[in-house]
């Protein structure tokens, strides 16, 4: 990209470079950044409309805070691209998700200005209260913010984190980034001079005053005045809430007007004690179509800025369809079937379901420990409750998971999407853990389809069953075997012979299996689709054991305490002891890359696949060989 098109910009390699200009320099700044986020973004792909509407905002926080001495914290972090430009990253921009490129979230070991990790949501108003009590520990001068968006303040965590801070009184900023509000021109003026008044020095001095004039007051007088100001405070400004857990609230403010945010911003950091600033934005904003469309333009491929996003070409069924479609034919068939989801309606495939049965379609918002709850008390009820969940989501409703559904034995089926692997989403977000710990759960049945067909058939099953269960599939499309229209069933606990082979059996597990099948030759080798991580079909692998010399386990899952764990388990209680080789994700998190290239890897595509097989067998018979 050419960068002579942004000589402002161009000229920002650090925050510092960024606090040099003179304030009238800002609004050219920011419609430079925002250019250059666009059409950075739509020759890489990645996230889009966040980091479009908090570009004023990115640029008035590095502007004021004197960062990175100053901590600021961001929640998700899809918004953080115009952080990452002004940070250092700006040439490193148009190669973000890929290999050695930069991570598509805040990243701590990236930069000393990602002062927090994260991915999941709602996660920076508890962070940064740590390190604000932290610094005041230690009698640094420091300032933090946190800036977390209105959907990432319906978590429980960040609800937790506001009840904390307004008792400990750190000396903490929140920043209230507001996308869904609008402001509109009449009332805009009054929202910025009241948040101008509120955020000055006067109107603090005199709440103090009047707090202590209160507090001399006769005990009646006093009640009465409490009460009066409660009246006023709650028709003039929007924030009694926040008031109440004991933050100074400010706002809200329009935040796309750079001179008012860095005006407002500046007052506030001279400010002690907990507060709040409620920042109005606008997702995809500059941009006219992210701004009618926010969800197209959230996440993006690669494309033409000046045509927008073309339309997708028909393409075979992935495995959020398979999931979508069934879940539409079994709440059709069974008038208790209900969907829900932890605000991924469309992500999870919930889209079509939600516009048939909008009477059982439930969206929990940024909730999945409510969610996980709230299906368990339909299931008390003799409903028949799906959660359709992301893996690395549901690790974050995994008490309730525990002691709500599993141990009272529910009804509840869990369609668990974006298993394994997730490509450019990096660490934050892969589904490398949901073996391990819900197969070690009473009650439960965990199932892992190898293609689309069984997909749908274990689906039912899951329906079917009168305790817990999960059908955990990938990212995309499977081997593009066609599901029917069906609700059959598949046999609990019962693996799948695929290929008779000799010497040594491959036991396969949902997305392994087709690289399983694609290697079998080479070796002459058995496979076996396992389909069930528990039950396990323990009379099936013993079978194999005693037939073959060599047993080999293949899972996208990390190694310890997955599937393969289980079939060493269930060998070693029928006392057999054949040499196993594990094959599974590693003992690591793995980093942003496609997901085809994340395969290749941690070694788990066919050809990996291949290789370890080898090696581990070359091993085996040199331990053999007769020595001299």
């Amino acid at each position: 990209m050419e960068l002579g098109t942004y000589p402002l910009l161009e000229g920002i390699d650090e925050p510092a470079h960024l606090r040099e200009l003179p304030q009238s320099q800002l609004p050219r700044l920011t419609a430079q950044l925002r250019d250059y986020l666009l059409n950075s973004v739509a020759r890489s792909g990645g996230h889009l409309a966040a980091g479009l509407g908090a570009v004023e905002l990115t640029v008035a926080l590095h502007y004021v805070l004197n960062t990175p001495y100053d901590r600021l914290v961001w929640d998700v972090g899809h918004q953080c691209y115009p952080h990452k430009i002004l940070t250092g990253r700006r040439q490193e921009i148009g190669r973000i998700r890929k290999i050695d490129g930069p991570a598509g979230f805040p990243e701590r070991k990236e930069s000393p200005y990602d002062t927090f990790g994260v991915g999941h949501s709602s996660t920076s108003i508890s962070a940064a209260l740590g390190m604000a009590l932290a610094s005041r520990n230690r009698g640094d001068q420091r300032k933090t913010c946190a800036v977390i968006g209105d959907g990432g303040l319906t978590a429980g965590e960040a609800f937790e984190a506001l009840n904390h801070a307004g008792d400990a009184r750190p000396d903490l900023l929140v920043i209230l980034n507001d996308n869904e509000m609008s402001i509109s021109e009449n009332v805009g003026a009054l929202n910025k001079t009241l948040a101008r008044l509120l955020s000055g020095g006067v109107y603090g001095n005199l709440r103090e005053e009047a707090k202590n004039v209160l507090e001399r007051m006769p005990t009646p007088m006093r009640e009465f005045a409490k009460r009066a100001e409660e009246h006023v405070k709650g028709m003039l400004v929007p924030g009694t809430f926040f008031e109440e857990l004991g933050f100074q609230y400010f706002g809200p403010v329009d935040g796309h007007d750079i001179d008012q945010l860095v005006d407002v911003l500046g007052r506030l950091r001279e400010l002690d004690g907990p507060r709040i600033l409620h920042c109005v934005t606008r997702k995809g904003k500059g941009y006219p179509r992210a701004e009618a469309n926010p969800i197209a333009y959230h996440g993006v491929k690669a494309f033409d800025p000046a045509a927008g996003l073309s339309a997708s070409e028909p393409a075979p069924p992935n495995y959020t369809d398979v999931f979508s479609d069934w879940l539409c034919d079994a709440a059709k068939a069974n008038p208790r079937v209900w969907g829900i989801t932890p605000a991924m309606r469309e992500g999870s495939g919930l889209v079509d379901f939600a516009e048939r049965y909008p009477d059982r379609y439930l969206d929990t918002a940024i909730a999945e420990q409510h969610a996980v709850t709230l299906a368990a008390g339909l299931a008390c009820e003799g409903e028949r409750p799906v959660l359709a969940i992301y893996s690395t989501f549901l690790q974050r409703g995994y008490d309730q998971l525990v002691h709500d559904v599993a141990l009272q034995n529910l009804p509840v089926l869990f369609a668990v999407d974006r298993a394994g692997l997730v490509g450019a989403d990096g660490a934050t977000h892969q589904g490398a853990f949901d073996f391990s710990y819900t197969r070690c759960l009473p009650n439960m049945t965990v199932m892992a389809p190898a293609d689309e067909w069984e997909c749908r058939r274990m689906l039912s099953t899951g329906l079917s069953l009168d305790g817990p269960s999960s059908v955990r599939y990938p990212k995309g499309r499977g081997p593009g075997v066609a599901p029917d229209d069906t609700l059959e069933t598949l046999p609990v606990g019962k693996a799948e012979v695929r290929r008779t082979g000799k010497k040594i059996v491959l036991l396969a597990f949902g997305s392994m299996v087709e690289p399983a099948q694609a290697i079998a030759e080479d070796f002459d080798a058995s496979v076996v689709n396992m389909r069930f991580v528990r039950p396990l079909d323990e009379d099936c692998i013993q079978q194999m054991a005693k037939r073959h010399d060599y047993v080999v386990t293949l899972e996208e899952n990390v190694v310890a305490g997955g599937a393969g764990s289980a079939v060493a388990e269930a060998l070693a209680r029928a006392g057999l002891n054949p040499p196993l080789l594990h094959i599974g994700l590693p003992d690591a998190y793995v980093q942003h890359a496609e997901r085809d290239e994340q395969l290749e890897l941690v070694g788990l595509d066919a050809a990996g696949i291949r290789q370890r097989i080898h090696d581990w067998l070359d091993t085996k018979v040199a331990s053999k060989a007769p020595t001299q």
